[in-house]
């Protein structure tokens, strides 16, 4: 990455400023000004998250905001109520009082001496989402947003939940924001008051999880936030961002398709990253872009952001399988708009004899049984890839045992996919509640399986998430798995795979037993996105190399460890896949914090127990500053029988070596068609 230590503008930086909501709590503010503004009021950039302006989000923060302001924008970085140095209290994610308090923000923003009252929204994760949600509620200064890693729907396409299946990450992630809501604001900057603050949210913010498993189904929960029931709401221009390791990239074509604005769509190699630091690489110049995009909307100056493609994409090369990669080869493509007709959706039979046959070649029928280990995704990497922890799929050969396998014949000539793939599949199961998981790999010659999509399917959800039903067994279904988007080429002399099991633990949690499934060979089927010719715009560039503003100066005390190990205990039959996400231990030098952060995972399960399985999480934090020293510690635990999930969970809360609070909690949820 290439710094900048020079820029139009001088920068100045406002450590913290409280904002005041309606209800008298005060949201805490950084700013980054360039030094004339109060003179020559400038547009805002404003992200809106939880995940600590002060100290957890510094050093990515550092390099973007300065960059901004030193190219004439306001940069302001506000932490959600309740949370980092915010008043109040955070109870939940996206709730209409984080909305109504962004779009208070928007109105505070206008009236300031430094801004020219034309605001930009940019987030990623979860302020890409609470940016989608607010342009739906149409407040006049917000001119235009970037959104990144997000979704227009909360539950079909967000990390609790996919086809109706209970994702695993949805304990991970219920788990991250126990820990995030258990941390204190930092008593330099809020005063004396810190204590009580810290209280309020040890005793108010509670356990997430709960709330989540107490919505299976696609209800007015999930409803609310997601802009996929109205996308005329959106009336704003939007750059939708993700990555192929992202859990995120489909929506960006569902916005694509949906929304009735300016619009672009950007998707790299990367995972869960602003593209600037996507990893696995090449990572790009994302500032520039952005300042092309927000100098059209918010400065009205011509950038030829208008006359460019609708969508531009990394289509990557066959590579084989491993669960990190530092770069993946490959080339970026653009789509004029989405959908479009340069893709044909090509049919292929899921034949008798295991065999993937284009659908002219096929008369015959088989009946072929399938009824995966309950361990079948172990190798499956996480949902949503963060960098953090090599957490890609591994060679899916590790999988493919236990699954029903179509492969075609070698392709005499590369091929390339953009878009979703689809299964369709005729089935006839033998319990009421079932799940299948579909994937699509890539085999090369020396057969080596690398996973390129995958979908999943809660078979009760078949017809509707709102509204599912029970099978009949014995009764046969045609039911759809529509697999996440990919822009992959496969070469001549590989071979595509088709894999059908009843089983991905712990990427999704289990039926709630074992399951025997009846698929109909030869009326079965997968439909390909076959992008059918080459752009001449293909193989350029779209921006620059990657560039920002000088990094953070910290130094590492404790270093960083991260590691994904699957240990199986052929004594026991107990399988265990274990997680360790740890940051280590960082002295950030202008702030004067030591800050550290570990994360724990164990996901596990005995033999063909599906009363087993099991998911547990622990999370340590702490912040010391000369002799105040904040320590906090959660741990959550979910297992499940066939007709209830149970939660156990534990928060304590150290001042220096005193324990000063503690929590447990203890709950029974009944399974709703999951």
């Amino acid at each position: 990455m290439h710094i900048v230590s020079e820029f139009p503008h001088s920068v100045k930086t406002i450590e913290h400023i409280w904002i005041p909501m309606s209800d008298g709590v005060r949201l805490s503010a950084r700013l980054w000004l360039p030094e004339d503004a109060e003179q020559n009021p400038v547009p805002a950039i404003f992200e809106y998250i939880p995940y600590r302006k002060r100290d957890a989000s510094r050093a990515r923060d550092e390099q973007i905001y300065p960059y901004f302001a030193g190219h004439g924008y306001a940069g302001v970085r506000v932490d959600i109520r309740g949370s980092g140095d915010s008043e109040g209290v955070l109870r939940d994610e996206y709730l209409q009082r984080e909305l109504d308090d962004g779009v208070a923000v928007l109105a505070w923003l206008e009236k300031q001496p430094w801004c020219n009252g034309k605001v930009g929204m940019m987030g990623i994760s979860w302020g890409g989402f609470n940016g989608l949600q607010i342009a739906a509620m149409r407040p006049p200064q917000l001119k235009a947003i970037i959104t990144a890693c997000s979704t227009d729907d909360r539950y079909a396409d967000d990390v609790h939940h996919m086809g109706g299946c209970l994702l695993g990450d949805n304990l991970s992630w219920a788990s991250t924001m126990f820990s995030h809501n258990s941390c204190p604001p930092d008593p330099d900057v809020v005063g004396d008051g810190w204590r009580d603050m810290w209280f309020q949210r040890l005793r108010g913010s509670g356990l997430w999880l709960e709330k989540w498993l107490e919505h299976q189904r696609r209800d007015d929960y999930w409803k609310h936030g997601s802009i996929c029931e109205n996308f005329d709401a959106v009336q704003c221009p939007v750059m939708a961002i993700s990555g192929w390791a992202d859990g995120y990239s489909n929506a960006v074509f569902r916005l694509l398709e949906n929304l009735n604005v300016p619009r672009q769509g950007l998707i790299g190699p990367w995972s869960h990253k602003y593209p600037h630091v996507g990893v696995p690489g090449p990572a790009i110049g994302f500032l520039q872009e952005a300042l092309r995009w927000w100098d059209h909307w918010l400065k009205d100056i011509d950038t030829g952001v208008d006359k460019d493609p609708m969508l531009r994409v990394y289509m990557q090369d066959s590579i084989p399988p491993t669960s990190r990669y530092h770069e993946r080869p490959g080339r970026w493509i653009t789509e004029t708009h989405w959908p479009n007709d340069n893709i044909k959706q090509q049919e292929f039979i899921l034949a008798p004899a295991r065999r993937l046959l284009p659908i002219n070649q096929v008369t015959e029928q088989e009946m072929v049984n399938l009824q995966s280990p309950l361990g079948l995704g172990l190798f499956a990497g996480k949902w949503c890839s963060y960098a953090a922890a090599p957490d890609l799929p591994h060679d899916q050969r590790q999988e493919d045992g236990g699954a029903l396998i179509f492969d075609s014949e070698p392709l005499q000539q590369s091929i390339e996919l953009l878009g979703a793939p689809v299964v369709e599949l005729e089935i006839i199961a033998d319990k009421q509640v079932a799940i299948l998981a579909a994937r699509l790999s890539d085999i090369a010659p020396d057969n080596k399986a690398t996973r390129i999509s995958y979908g999943l399917l809660n078979l009760t959800h078949r017809d509707s998430s709102e509204h599912p039903q029970l099978l009949e067994p014995g009764k046969a279904y045609r039911v759809r798995i529509q697999l996440n988007h990919i822009a992959q080429q496969f070469p001549a002399g590989h071979h595509l795979r088709i894999a059908i099991s009843t089983s991905y633990w712990p990427l999704a949690w289990p039926a709630p037993e074992s399951t025997q499934i009846k698929l109909i060979a030869g009326k079965s089927k997968v439909i390909l996105p076959i992008r059918s010719t080459i752009d001449s715009n293909d193989n350029l560039q779209p921006v620059a190399n990657a560039e920002a503003a000088a990094p953070l100066v910290k130094t590492m005390i404790e270093p960083e460890h991260h590691n994904w190990r699957v240990i199986r205990d052929l004594d026991t039959d107990v399988s265990t896949l274990e997680v360790i996400n740890d940051s280590g231990t960082v002295y950030i030098n202008d702030i004067d914090l030591e800050m550290g952060r570990t994360a724990q995972e164990w996901y596990s399960y005995k033999g063909d127990d599906f009363n087993s399985v099991r998911g547990e999480t622990l999370w340590q934090r702490s912040f010391k500053r000369n002799d105040w020293y904040i320590k906090t510690i959660t741990r959550t635990v979910l297992t499940s029988n066939k007709t209830e999930f149970f939660i156990r969970a534990e928060l304590d809360a150290y001042e220096g070596d005193k324990r000063v609070y503690s929590q447990n909690w203890d709950v029974t949820i009944p399974r709703d068609f999951v």
